[in-house]
Parts: C-alpha cells; sequence; structure tokens
C-alpha cells in the first residue's frame, strides 16, 4: 500500500478516535473533520473533498434515514403503551420458573431491537428487581442477563440504528441482516446467560448497599449471605430461611411468584366508564413482528425470483410480477410506516389525545437526530476514503495478507470501540472503511456489516455511556462492574468470532 494513502487512513482514524476522546467536538465533527483530513492527506483535490463529503452524507440518508425514524418512533410508543413490560411478562410466563436468566436475557434482545438499550435498561430493570425480591438473591445474574441480552440485538438486528446505517453504507440486503443479526443473536445468548451465572454469585455480595436494600428491602443474614427480610416488598411473607432449592445462579427458584405488572406513562384522561388501558403480549408484538416479517418476506421472495431468473452477483434483475407487492411491502420504509400505525393505534388507547402522541414521536425524533448525523458523516467518511483512492489501496493491501478480509471491518470495529467507547460509531466507523473494499475484496456486504456489528460489542468499560447504566443500576463499582458488565460484553465478542467463519462460508 503506497505510504500517502496508508497515512491518510491511520491519521483519518486516529482523528476521529482524539477528537472524541480529548476534545469536545462529538463524533459527528470528528467523522467530518476526519474525512477533510483523509481527503487533505491523500493528496485529493480539496473541491473534490467537499463534494465527496456532500455527497456521501446526502446518499446515505437518502437510504436509511426514514428508516432510523420511523423505528425510534415504533420503540417509543412500545415504551410509553407498556407493551415493552406485557412483552417482557409473556417472556418470563413462557419461560417458566428456575429460567429467569434465560427470560430476561430474551427480554433484553426483544426490547432493544426498537428501544435504545439505556432507556430499554431503564424500563426493564424493575423487572429484574421484582424477581430478585420474590426470590431473595440472583439480581446481579438478572441484571446483567438482562442488559447483555440488549446489547446483542443493539448491535446486531435492524431495525436498531447502528446496525441499519451500516446496511446503507454498506449496501446489505436489510433482511438477510435482519436474519444474520437474529441467527448470531439466538446462539450468543447461551454465552450471555452461561456468564451471567457464572460470575452472578461471586458479585452479589459485593453489591453496593443502597443497591442491595432498594432491590430485597430489609437485609437479614442467611448462611453467610444477605436475603430480604419480612417486608421487603413480598406482601409480608418471611424470607429468613427460605426452603427453595438455591441453584448455581443463586436464585430461590422454589419460592417464584410472577412479579406485578408495570404502570404505563400518562396516556390521557380515561373516559368515564372505559376499561383500563392495558396491552396483551400478542398486541404488544405487532408493531414490530409485522415490520420485521414484511422485510424478511421480500428477501426471501427476491431471493427466490433471482434464483428462478438465474440472476447472479452484479447482474442486472427486474423483479417478477409476483414479487412486486412483496418488494413494495417489504421495503424497510413502507414496513416500519405500517408498524407506526399499528403502533399509534393499536398500542395507544382511543383517547390518547393527538399532541401526546405527536410529543412522544418529536422526543424519539430528538434521540435520533445525532444517530442520523453521525450516520450520514459515516457515509461521508466512506465516499472520501472511496473516492481519494485509499479504499482501492486498503483493499489491495488487505488482499496480499493471510488475514481473512471479512476480519477487516471486526478489528476495526473493535479497535475504534476500545479506543472511543461507542458501539455505533465504532460500527459506522468500520463500515466506512470497509465500504470501497467490499467489491474489489470479494466480501458479501452482509457478512462485512455483521463483522462491523459483532466487532463493536468489546469490552464495554468507562468510556461508554451504556456501561455506567448498568453498573449504577445493578450496584458494582471498580474491579467488580469491569468483572461483571466488560467481561460479558467480550464475552459474546470473543463468541461471534467463529460465528463470522461460519457465515462466511455460508455467503461468502
Amino acid at each position: 500500500m503506497e505510504l500517502q494513502l496508508l497515512l491518510a487512513l491511520v491519521l483519518g482514524i486516529a482523528t476521529i478516535i482524539v477528537l472524541v476522546l480529548r476534545t469536545r467536538l462529538d463524533a459527528f465533527v470528528a467523522l467530518l473533520i476526519a474525512a477533510l483530513v483523509t481527503g487533505v492527506v491523500a493528496g485529493q483535490p480539496v473541491l473534490e473533498i467537499v463534494s465527496a463529503i456532500t455527497t456521501g452524507f446526502g446518499n446515505t440518508l437518502a437510504s436509511i434515514g426514514i428508516v432510523i425514524g420511523l423505528g425510534v418512533g415504533i420503540g417509543k410508543i412500545l415504551e410509553v403503551s407498556g407493551a415493552a413490560n406485557a412483552l417482557a411478562h409473556a417472556f418470563l410466563r413462557a419461560f417458566g420458573h428456575g429460567r429467569e436468566p434465560w427470560a430476561m436475557g430474551s427480554v433484553g434482545a426483544l426490547v432493544s431491537i426498537p428501544v435504545f438499550c439505556d432507556s430499554g435498561y431503564v424500563i426493564m430493570n424493575p423487572l429484574a428487581r421484582s424477581i430478585a425480591r420474590v426470590k431473595r438473591a440472583g439480581y446481579v445474574t438478572l441484571a446483567l442477563a438482562l442488559g447483555c441480552g440488549m446489547t446483542l440485538t443493539h448491535h446486531l438486528v435492524p431495525p436498531t440504528p447502528g446496525p441499519l446505517a451500516v446496511a446503507g453504507i454498506l449496501g446489505a440486503d436489510l433482511g438477510a441482516l435482519i436474519l444474520v443479526g437474529l441467527a448470531f443473536t439466538v446462539l450468543l445468548l447461551p454465552v450471555v446467560v452461561l456468564y451471567a451465572r457464572w460470575i452472578g454469585p461471586k458479585l452479589e455480595p459485593r453489591i453496593e448497599e443502597s443497591v442491595r436494600e432498594a432491590v430485597y428491602g430489609e437485609l437479614v443474614t442467611v448462611g453467610g449471605g444477605t436475603a430480604a427480610g419480612s417486608g421487603a416488598g413480598t406482601g409480608g411473607t418471611s424470607t429468613g430461611t427460605g426452603t427453595g432449592e438455591q441453584h448455581s445462579d443463586g436464585l430461590d427458584h422454589e419460592a417464584a411468584q410472577p412479579p406485578a405488572e408495570h404502570t404505563t406513562h400518562d396516556l390521557g384522561d380515561v373516559p368515564a366508564g372505559a376499561k383500563p388501558h392495558k396491552v396483551g403480549a400478542l398486541v404488544a408484538s405487532l408493531p414490530l413482528l409485522i415490520p420485521l416479517l414484511l422485510i424478511i418476506t421480500n428477501t426471501v421472495t427476491g431471493a427466490i425470483d433471482q434464483n428462478a431468473q438465474g440472476v447472479i452477483g452484479g447482474d442486472e434483475y427486474t423483479p417478477s410480477a409476483w414479487v412486486v407487492p412483496f418488494a413494495f411491502l417489504g421495503n424497510p420504509v413502507v414496513a416500519l410506516v405500517i408498524g407506526m400505525v399499528l403502533a399509534l393505534y393499536v398500542l395507544l388507547p382511543r383517547w390518547t389525545p393527538r399532541n401526546k402522541a405527536h410529543g412522544w414521536f418529536a422526543e424519539a425524533a430528538a434521540s435520533a437526530g445525532l444517530i442520523l448525523l453521525i450516520t450520514g458523516a459515516g457515509g461521508a467518511l466512506g465516499n472520501v476514503l472511496r473516492s481519494s483512492g485509499v479504499g482501492d489501496a486498503l483493499a489491495e493491501a488487505v488482499a496480499a495478507t493471510p488475514l481473512p478480509a471479512f476480519l477487516v471491518p471486526f478489528m476495526i470495529a473493535t479497535l475504534v470501540r476500545i479506543a472511543q467507547g461507542s458501539g455505533t460509531v465504532a460500527m459506522i466507523t468500520a463500515a466506512s472503511v470497509t465500504a470501497p473494499l467490499v467489491g474489489s475484496l470479494g466480501i458479501d456486504p452482509v457478512v462485512a456489516a455483521i463483522a462491523c456489528t459483532a466487532g463493536s460489542m468489546v469490552f464495554s468499560y468507562f468510556n461508554d455511556s451504556y456501561f455506567w447504566v448498568v453498573t449504577r443500576f445493578t450496584g458494582l463499582q471498580g474491579t467488580d462492574a469491569l468483572r461483571g458488565w466488560s467481561g460479558i460484553t467480550t464475552a459474546v465478542w470473543a463468541g461471534s468470532i467463529p460465528l463470522l467463519f461460519v457465515v462466511n462460508l455460508i455467503l461468502g
């Protein structure tokens, strides 16, 4: 690789890391400055750099901006209507007593598809506390399983904004990425539960006293450990000794009782004679499940049609007449518009005022604003890398090494995540750098996309805002926080590596 182009790439990535870590500038501005630095060092004419930035920004948002906005809107309605809680309780009932860590991990994975990790964890953490209070132990196990279950889909499954952005930058088929991301989630969930069950009992005695009291109430000593006394919020039932079998995760499985349902947000004044608003699990799933099924159906029918027509690789493809309805309804924009309409008119009661619904959507749009800007800036950086020749030079350099090409985006995402903390920024940066390589190295765009997203899960620690959400709610500090949360995120990152080799063999 030509030294000047290599230097342009290194300085571009270093610019992002230094600006995010050491200055008041956020990732959006850092990515734009990195694009300028990369183009200048690579010797690209300055006016062409600006043109490449604006073109890359616009093209990226044109393909993915609407989808991100609709996705966060659906998530907000799931949150305020109580639908997220309804789904969580349904999972708990489905898994049954004794499998609460599996249920909490699955709940986290489901809720985090439409809802941001940070807010999703805040919404669902009371459920973990309620179960631990009834069972008199095992809060750390449940809290870590919940948090890392959310990490899986937050990083791997669209319509979470990060994977959506990566799909747009790399041109990956969204339905295929959803399927692969869901498969990774299912296969990595046992890693989450096993690690949580292993580390949870070790860290349980080290919870901060304020959090312990908030979870268990009045504490009494039981066999060298702690448990909730009578009046700990379990209906006055004595929990001094417990009669249930204690399993390796520290949970008393005989004492389990379903936790109380959680209240919803203020949905408006209830008319006289109207029944209290309550969302069932099946209804709660519709705004999430139907768009996903439509997108996946579009992918499957398109693949069948292309195979029937003998379309290979980049050959021109014209959908057959029978595929057109699926292609229309399964377009991510149309599918998520349908999901948004379902969320507003199925999850919310008829008496909810329009201004409340508009306000919730405005809140969701505000939370998505920075993600949209970062996504567009990532597309701008990728276009500069492409137009300046850095991408082609990097592809030639990678082709000359023994490193599998699909591991390049994985390692870039890993390094950027460790350096600056944000998984979304890490995967978007990796996708931006990788985009020029996909065609020249023959990497399948879906493989490249899942590599970017999986690499960004590594070692969540002090520079990650979600680290503080999970560890503060769990009551872990210092090395205990690192052993619990940083450890479990690194475990799923490591578990994704063999899965990447498998998916590359299938799709590559």
